[in-house]
C-alpha cells in the first residue's frame, strides 16, 4: 500500500467526523464518540485531526457555533438566550462574553448594527458610500481544485476542511494558492437542501486529482467585485444589495456564469469581525 493510499484513508476517517459535527452541532463534543467515528484510538486520533486541519477539534465546534450564532442574529429573530443554549453555553453572559471577544460587539447590539446593517441604505442612509465600493475588474481564467457541497452555503466549510486536508497530506498548501467559493444557485429559491457549491483553491501550477477532488475552470472576464468584511454570516445582505440594488441602477448585466467569493484571510487564526472576502458577480 503506497503513501497516498494511507492518507486517503486518513483523510476519509476525519471526513467522517467533519460530517458529524457539521450536523450534530447542537451535540456536546464527545471526544471518545467521534474517536470511534474515526476508528482511531481515543489517545492519540484529535491529534491527528489537528496535525491535518490546523486546530484542535474543541476549537473547530466553537468557531462553527460562533458562526452560525452571527447567522442567527444576523438573518433572524431567534431569542438569543436560545441561541447561545443551542452554542453549548449553560449562561447567557458566558456567551455574550465570548460573543463579543469574537465580533467585536454583544449580540444584541450585533443583531442591530452588525456589518450586514450597513447593506440596508434605508436604515443606514449610506447608499452612495456602498455604491462606491463595488468595482468593476477584470479577472483572468483560472482553474479551481474543488470539492462539491450539496446544501446550506453557511455549511460550505466542511468542504473546505475536507479540501485542505487533501492539500495538506499531499504537501501543497502553500501562500500562493487563493482560496475561492463557487456559488451555483440562488438560495431564494432553491431549497437549501439543493444548493450547489464548490469549495475550492488556485494553486500556482497543475497537479493530479482523483474524486471527490476535481479541477473545475472558472470563467475569466469582467467582475464586479464588492470586499466585504465581517463575518460570513452576514454577507446575506451583502448580496441583496449587490444584486437588488447595485446590478440594477449600474447599467450593467449579469453573465451566464457563477458568482464566487474569495476569501483573504484565514477563519481559523482571524477574528469573525476582521474576515474579508471579495464577492465577484460575472458581468457581460
Amino acid at each position: 500500500m503506497n503513501d497516498l493510499t494511507y492518507q486517503a484513508r486518513y483523510e476519509a476517517r476525519l471526513s467522517r467526523v467533519l460530517d458529524h459535527i457539521y450536523d450534530y452541532l447542537d451535540e456536546p463534543l464527545d471526544i471518545d464518540r467521534l474517536a470511534g467515528i474515526a476508528c482511531l484510538s481515543p489517545y492519540h486520533w484529535h491529534r491527528i485531526y489537528q496535525a491535518m486541519y490546523g486546530e484542535t477539534i474543541a476549537a473547530t465546534v466553537r468557531r462553527l457555533r460562533l458562526h452560525r450564532a452571527g447567522g442567527y442574529l444576523a438573518n433572524g429573530s431567534m431569542p438569543i438566550a436560545e441561541i447561545a443554549e443551542r452554542s453549548g453555553y449553560s449562561s447567557l453572559p458566558s456567551f455574550s462574553r465570548t460573543f463579543r471577544a469574537a465580533f467585536g460587539m454583544p449580540p444584541a447590539q450585533y443583531r442591530k448594527q452588525g456589518t450586514h446593517s450597513r447593506f440596508r441604505p434605508a436604515l443606514s442612509g449610506d447608499d452612495e458610500m456602498v455604491m462606491r465600493e463595488v468595482v468593476i475588474r477584470d479577472v483572468p481564467a483560472m482553474n479551481v481544485v474543488s470539492v462539491d457541497h450539496l446544501g446550506s452555503y453557511m455549511q460550505i466549510g466542511k468542504a473546505f476542511d475536507s479540501l485542505f486536508g487533501w492539500l495538506a497530506s499531499r504537501n501543497l498548501l502553500s501562500a500562493e494558492f487563493r482560496t475561492i467559493g463557487i456559488y451555483y444557485d440562488d438560495p431564494g429559491i432553491v431549497a437549501e437542501a439543493e444548493l450547489r457549491s464548490k469549495a475550492g483553491v488556485a494553486l500556482p501550477g497543475d497537479v493530479s486529482v482523483a474524486a471527490p477532488v476535481s479541477v473545475v475552470p472558472l470563467r475569466g472576464g469582467q467582475y464586479a467585485v464588492l470586499r466585504h468584511k465581517g463575518p460570513y454570516s452576514d454577507m446575506h445582505a451583502a448580496y441583496e444589495w449587490l444584486y437588488g440594488t447595485w446590478l440594477v441602477q449600474s447599467g450593467r448585466e449579469a453573465a451566464d456564469a457563477p458568482v464566487f467569493e474569495e476569501y483573504l484571510n484565514n477563519p481559523k487564526e482571524t477574528a469573525p469581525a476582521d474576515l474579508l472576502t471579495e464577492i465577484c458577480l460575472p458581468l457581460m
